[in-house]
């Protein structure tokens, strides 16, 4: 791991550490939390340049104010400009990497609802939400791509289970809501036709990358379908399914 790579990766960590002490819920996302949720496929992250820009957060909203004076009393500076135009709370490190903390729910090309949440793991969101969290960019990066190969990689495909990322989940949020299912699954088709770009993966880890992919794909598509879902697949991609977001290519 690289020098940048350790100052960010201790910055969260010392972030969700201060907060838990302070009964605050703030869990990583982004770059830094694929990081530390995958320290056995760390090799594939710096094979494939995976570069650092900031730290990423989510917390809740009934914590707005102490997270705030968190930031504050840890050396950073809150950006009023940003407090006026969004929700998100945006703060500035002299010393080292800014920092976004996003409340309640992310709010991109798709909405994805964090109630609840954040206490299924620590120090980043769980495993399902770091998948849904970079498969729902309807323009989708290759650093989101790399993201999710490392993921994937990483981790089995299954339920509840620790260090498992929960399918079923994932299937269920789907099922709802046709254009988050679009976008998705295309990302998924996406990761797969972008494995033989990295000479990183061998044979091996892309067999166990396409096998994974087809697991979340074939429970997603298992999954029975709201009548609200069926009705919206009927227009397809005749109307536009997703919401455009400059800062969806940015984590």
């Amino acid at each position: 791991m690289s020098n940048k790579a350790d100052l960010f990766v201790g910055e969260a960590t010392r972030l969700v550490r201060e907060a838990q002490d302070r009964d605050i819920s703030l869990r990583v996302m982004g770059a830094v939390a694929f990081r530390i949720h995958c320290p056995k496929f760390l090799r594939l992250i710096d094979a494939m340049n995976r570069l650092l820009t900031d730290l990423d957060f989510m917390s809740y909203r009934k914590h707005r104010l102490d997270t705030i004076k968190l930031f504050r009393d840890l050396g950073y500076t809150l950006d009023q400009e940003m407090l006026i135009l969004s929700e998100r709370l945006k703060f500035h490190n002299s010393e080292g990497p800014d920092a976004d903390v996003f409340m309640d729910e992310l709010k991109m090309s798709h909405t994805i609802n964090f109630e609840n949440r954040l206490s299924l793991d620590s120090p980043t969101i769980s495993l399902a939400d770091l998948l849904l969290e970079k498969m729902q960019i309807a323009q989708i990066n290759e650093k989101d791509i790399k993201d999710t190969i490392v993921l994937l990689r990483e981790h089995e495909i299954g339920g509840e289970e620790p260090e498992t990322i929960d399918s079923g989940y994932v299937a269920s949020l789907l099922a709802k809501d046709w254009g988050f299912y679009y976008t998705v699954t295309t990302n998924l088709k996406k990761v797969v036709e972008f494995l033989p770009k990295y000479q990183a993966l061998s044979d091996h880890d892309t067999r166990d990358l396409s096998m994974k992919v087809s697991k979340v794909l074939d429970n997603i598509e298992a999954a029975p379908k709201s009548t609200k879902w069926k009705m919206r697949s009927r227009v397809g991609t005749r109307s536009k399914w997703y919401e455009d977001v400059e800062e969806a290519q940015k984590m």
